[in-house]
């Protein structure tokens, strides 16, 4: 005989607090993200999280209900909010010129669904510890991650020259000088002709001054403008 929790009372209790505990979790990342201005906040996390914690809740009671009749997956609806989870994330992710923002909030958001999931299915502990790391990682770590950031960021130089043979040897030959690595070359005519505009996407250690770099290129024959 089909079990029917909707006539017991301690089963909304229940479903209740699993919510709340998403609501809590889901908040508490979301609150983080909302301090830092990012495009998925507060509320979004908050509801990322209980929803999927409502997912699990639905497929747990599906299961409890119709077991024994016909066979039933109880992880297949947390395994579509998984993948399902990716339109959120991918909406977040943003492309400035070389630069990616938004993968942090992303992996967030696919994180607190998994919270949400753990939570829904009644495995708190997991939930609490892994929004605790989650947490850490996302404030704690974040000075690390800057550190590392300054010493990786790419640089953008625009330059103007001459349409000479050879020139873009020479001007790599000095941005090897400064141990510059040059991750891409863009080429843009002049509407003149006789010029072209370069445009240099390069990583710039930390310890070497752009003006510096800026100033060898200006004194390269044939190089009419640079600019970064």
């Amino acid at each position: 005989m089909m079990r029917v929790f909707l006539e017991n009372g301690s089963f909304y209790l229940v479903v209740i607090a699993r919510l709340l505990l998403a609501c809590v979790l889901g908040g508490l990342i979301g609150y983080e993200r909302e301090s830092t201005n990012r495009p998925a906040g507060f509320r979004t996390h908050i509801l990322v999280c209980v929803g999927s914690a409502l997912v699990m809740i639905t497929s747990q009671y599906i299961f409890e209900n119709y077991k024994g009749i016909t066979n039933i997956d109880p992880a297949r609806l947390g395994a579509q909010v998984i993948s399902g989870i990716g339109f959120l994330g991918a909406g977040t992710i943003i492309r400035e010129g070389a630069n990616v923002r938004g993968l942090t909030t992303a992996a967030s958001l696919w994180a607190v669904s998994c919270a949400g999931i753990a939570v829904g299915i009644g495995f708190y502990g997991g939930a609490i510890i892994a929004t605790v790391i989650i947490y850490i990682t996302l404030i704690l770590l974040k000075r690390t991650e800057r550190h590392i950031a300054r010493k990786r960021r790419l640089s953008v130089f625009y330059i103007q020259t001459e349409d000479l043979p050879g020139q873009i040897g020479i001007i790599g030959s000095i941005f090897g000088k400064y141990n510059v690595t040059i991750r891409n070359i863009e080429f843009i005519n002049d509407e003149k002709g006789k010029d072209v505009l370069i445009k240099f996407t390069v990583k710039v250690p930390a310890s070497i001054s752009r003006e510096k770099i800026m100033d060898e290129l200006h004194k390269v024959d044939g190089v009419k403008k640079v600019t970064g």
